[in-house]
């Protein structure tokens, strides 16, 4: 008996050893702790794990609007060890909005979409501001004067603000800031009082909805209409989804995609994506590399039209 049992302690060890000797698989962030896409990166890695039977850990590498993490990514060995979980700005606009990127997003292949969010315009409690009608009588009240806040130049808050000020015929100045949490702050203090930005720092900062960049209202604001409602054809959304280096064997990206749709209907998985308010989305590769396209020649071409490309 004793020896039945040594033999089976000696097995199970023997059978641990490969998994423990692997190398991890890598999924990199573009951006830091605590953002929407570290969140969902992590939720994914605690499901890849036991589907892949090895490591899954997460790379969070900020900076120059998600490009650095991209960038390295695109030159990461095409070996199914390092993967990119990234929103749409690093993918599909800083290409474009950049003069040097360093990469085309054909140098990546998408593998799934994960989810996706409209973007909703924001706004203090206080600041009088209710509706998309307020926000175009005070900007041309202040004479092409009246600021908009976001994250960074080229990112999808930014072109979506753009757009809008096109299409209401206004003119608005755009301040970038650092992160969310300095967009709060300017808030605050009233140096700017409008934002689009995705859905979930609304109730996290107690602000107020005027209107949703989508074709449909959200559940979550009722009584926000959306930008066609308004009066203005404005539809933005933030995705995030899951890249390979180009490449990447076939066979490869398939089983990434089978493990994402996998995780996609997982309890855990639904139950993060409800605490940030995001949609689980699930789109597979050659779905998902169709939305890709066409929104980097979306995004390209509000760009070129607005001279909005980065004099770098």
């Amino acid at each position: 008996m004793r020896y039945r049992l040594a033999a089976a302690l000696a097995a199970l060890l023997l059978s641990a050893m490969p998994a423990r000797a692997q190398a991890p698989i890598v999924i990199t962030t573009s951006f830091g702790p605590a953002s929407a896409a570290d969140i969902v990166a992590r939720l994914l890695a605690a499901e890849f794990q036991p589907i892949f039977n090895q490591p899954v850990v997460v790379k969070n590498i900020t900076g120059a609007a998600g490009t650095i993490a991209a960038g390295e990514v695109v030159r990461a060995r095409p070996d199914g060890l390092t993967v990119l979980f990234s929103p749409i700005g690093p993918i599909a606009i800083q290409p474009s909005f950049m003069r040097n990127a360093g990469y085309k997003p054909t140098d990546l292949v998408p593998i799934c979409m994960v989810n996706q969010a409209p973007l909703v315009m924001m706004t203090p409690q206080n600041s009088g501001l209710r509706t998309v009608a307020d926000v175009v009588a005070k900007a041309r009240k202040e004479q092409g004067n009246m600021p908009f806040a976001t994250t960074g130049p080229g990112t999808t808050p930014h072109l979506s603000m753009v757009t809008f000020a096109k299409i209401a015929g206004i003119r608005l100045v755009h301040v970038p800031y650092r992160g969310p949490g300095d967009v709060m702050v300017a808030f605050q203090t009233g140096d700017v009082q409008i934002m689009n930005d995705h859905p979930s720092s609304v109730k996290m900062n107690n602000l107020h909805a005027i209107a949703v960049l989508a074709r449909q209202r959200l559940a979550d604001f009722p009584d926000a209409p959306t930008m066609q409602e308004a009066g203005y054809d404005v539809n933005f959304s933030i995705w995030h989804g899951l890249f390979a280096p180009k490449d990447t064997p076939a066979a490869v990206i398939a089983r990434f995609e089978q493990a994402c749709e996998t995780a996609s209907r997982a309890p855990a998985m639904i139950e993060g994506h409800a605490r940030i308010q995001t949609p689980i989305v699930y789109r597979n590769a050659r779905d998902f590399a169709a939305i890709v396209a066409a929104d980097a020649q979306r995004m390209a071409s509000i760009i070129e039209e607005g001279g909005l490309r980065a004099a770098e």
